[in-house]
């Protein structure tokens, strides 16, 4: 009897033992969205922090919209996300998809920026047999700008509506689907257009290109000087940006170089996340950041120390505050 009260009693000490190491863990939640610049980026940080410190653990979230992880953040439902210059400039002013959040302005103060990056062009891809030439053709078209409610979604349909009058939804068909299924819509002529923002080359689009001449719309030089345009670009995260004729191949069927919008966005998290957290977090990240270029050819280009406060709009987290100024790096005073 004795020997089996033992037994059970080592049972129970080792199965203490082993939930107070499970529990000794440091963890945290990211979101992020499907898109591959943004989806690369996140979860390829998350690897190199968890290979380098074991004792944090991050768990990747990515359904839902960026509006929502924006407002889960700051409402400390999850640690880190995707956030975007212009999400944050409505938020901060309580517009658009935040007009009816109530204290969205008070939340958007509860978001600290980590670092930036170039998420990717507007690339506005059509089967070059559907016969549309230019944006100018999208008329009675159906389009995917992005997912309702997006930022994608409204900057998309606004590029469009600077450079040739036509209205969202009044003009053209505006196909209300997520990232996923919509470039499957693509895949399947369900689409007339479709519109993604990421880094070329983008695996929907190499795929298509795979079979099939594809070709991207854009802008031309007097389009980025007209008045419409002008307000377009003044919101934080986009500037005018293009991306190679033959991007995607001798598939590609553009002749000229693509003119569009380049956009901007960054690794956000929460200003409460303790200091040398995520000091120890930006550090690691950038000392090991030949991995990530190892991941995506285009991440060298789109993220790198010399970008890393492109249009940035918040206040850097203290933690990565620190080791920005450990390295020497020039810190633009309104992220400070």
């Amino acid at each position: 009897m004795t020997k089996l009260k033992f037994v059970a009693g080592t049972v129970v000490a080792l199965s203490t033992i082993a939930w107070s190491g499970a529990q000794a863990k440091d963890f945290y939640k990211m979101s992020t969205i499907t898109l591959p610049s943004a989806f690369a980026i996140n979860t390829t940080f998350a690897k190199i922090i968890q290979k380098y410190h074991p004792e944090i653990e991050i768990q990747v979230n990515a359904t839902g919209k960026a509006p929502r992880h924006a407002l889960d953040a700051a409402r400390g439902k999850t640690d880190f996300l995707m956030g975007a210059p212009a999400l944050h400039h409505l938020m901060s002013k309580g517009k658009k998809m935040f007009a009816k959040v109530k204290n969205a302005k008070k939340l958007a103060h509860n978001l600290r920026a980590v670092f930036n990056y170039r998420i990717g062009f507007y690339q506005f891809g059509v089967f070059e047999s559907s016969g549309i030439k230019s944006l100018a053709d999208l008329k009675g078209k159906r389009v995917f700008l992005g997912p309702p409610a997006g930022v994608q979604t409204i900057v998309a349909g606004s590029f469009v509506k600077a450079i040739t009058g036509l209205v969202p939804g009044k003009d053209y068909k505006v196909v209300k689907l997520g990232f996923s299924p919509a470039m499957q819509a693509f895949q399947d002529r369900q689409l007339d257009v479709l519109v993604a923002t990421s880094n070329p080359p983008a695996a929907n689009f190499v795929q298509a290109a795979l079979t099939n001449k594809i070709r991207f719309l854009g802008a031309s030089d007097a389009d980025w000087k007209t008045p419409a345009m002008k307000k377009l670009m003044r919101v934080p995260g986009r500037t005018s940006g293009q991306f190679a004729a033959d991007a995607y191949g001798k598939n590609q069927a553009n002749t000229k170089p693509v003119q569009t919008i380049a956009a901007w966005v960054g690794l956000v998290t929460r200003k409460d996340i303790p200091d040398d957290v995520i000091y120890k977090m930006t550090k690691t990240f950038w000392e090991h950041i030949d991995e990530m270029y190892g991941v995506a050819t285009w991440a060298k280009e789109a993220l790198n120390l010399k970008s890393a406060f492109s249009q940035m709009n918040m206040k850097l987290h203290p933690g990565a505050l620190r080791y920005y100024k450990e390295i020497g790096l020039k810190i633009p005073r309104k992220v400070m």
